[in-house]
């Protein structure tokens, strides 16, 4: 089964130096490695030149063709004929090294999967549960002998009863759905949302559909919107054997306003994607966690160091839901 990397990168020259040589490590390698760089500098390229890594191919892309989904876009232009799996990475990750022989056996055993997502292990948070201890069901997530803490936003949540109907990674009707993720327990999870920094699907997905042209820019959720519409191809999982590590590394980020902004604008957008006639439960449910989300952001502004970022942050989000009145999103489907 031959399988394509496409890497989008900006201006992160060293993070991606060290996603590369996580690579050069993997027990199966990828056919092909294309690197589409929307640097506005040439130190990227550099490290590439400077640097041995087997089957990279670099592209410089343009300024019109510079951002996450343009990127992403181009680089399934350029893919190889023959591949029949295609997979994106953050190049701000770093991958175990046996990340893509469990990636592509997860598409091997099993032709109904045409999506699969990896799991961020420095991220996770679950913890085996205790015996005898009894954990408050607002406050932690029991799940298969683990559990895991819920954050502010969503203990909140349940104690409202605003909680996720459903199991980690798939979307309520009112869309807000349980953000932790799974236990690395080695199992394989069905779900409707797989997450940009590391996923992969079948070639036949990307020959039917591309990213969509309205997140281009940031393209915050961009990721969720391609899984959702890549489910009539077939089922999206998680396996909790595909691992790396994810960074976040600060650059290329926009200002907190704007991310406000598009959280609950490209959130409306998902959501819509998911659910184009939500019931009035649905769109009740959906506004109020909105109203809350952003009041708990308001509430950061003193209670938290960052007070500056958690007002503009909250300031974004006011203004991104008023203009849902006069100026909703037009969905691409």
């Amino acid at each position: 089964m031959k399988f394509s990397l496409i890497i989008c990168t900006y201006m992160r020259p060293e993070s991606l130096l060290q996603l590369l040589r996580s690579v050069q490590l993997q027990t199966l390698y990828p056919d092909e490695i294309l690197i589409i760089d929307g640097s506005s500098n040439t130190e990227t390229e550099a490290v590439i030149n400077e640097n041995q890594f087997g089957n990279v191919h670099y592209f410089l892309v343009p300024e019109n063709f510079r951002g996450l989904t343009k990127q992403r876009n181009f680089g399934l232009d350029k893919v190889a004929l023959s591949s029949t799996v295609i997979a994106f990475l953050d190049d701000d990750t770093e991958l175990t090294s046996n990340y893509f022989e469990e990636l592509i056996k997860t598409f091997a055993d099993n032709p109904e999967i045409s999506g699969v997502g990896g799991v961020a292990i420095n991220e996770n948070g679950w913890r085996l549960t205790e015996p005898n201890k009894k954990y408050n069901s607002n406050r932690y997530f029991q799940f298969e002998g683990f559990v895991y803490k819920e954050g502010q936003r969503n203990v909140v949540r349940n104690y409202l009863g605003l909680h996720s109907n459903l199991g980690p990674g798939k979307m309520p009707d009112y869309s807000h759905g349980k953000t932790c993720g799974f236990p690395l327990n080695d199992k394989t999870y069905e779900v409707d949302l797989l997450v940009g920094m590391s996923f992969a699907f079948r070639k036949k997905v990307f020959d039917s559909i591309r990213f969509s042209t309205y997140f281009e820019g940031y393209g915050l959720y961009e990721d969720a919107d391609f899984s959702i519409r890549a489910l009539q191809f077939g089922k999206n999982v998680i396996n909790t054997k595909v691992q790396l590590s994810h960074y976040h590394h600060p650059s290329g980020r926009p200002n907190q306003y704007k991310y406000g902004e598009m959280v609950v604008r490209n959130g409306w957008y998902v959501w819509r994607t998911k659910n184009p006639k939500p019931s009035l439960d649905a769109k009740l449910k959906w506004h109020s966690i909105i109203l809350l989300l952003t009041l708990i952001r308001y509430s950061n502004t003193f209670t938290t160091a960052k007070k500056k970022e958690a007002f503009t942050e909250a300031l974004g989000r006011t203004v991104g839901w008023c203009s849902l009145v006069i100026n909703k999103p037009k969905i691409n489907r």
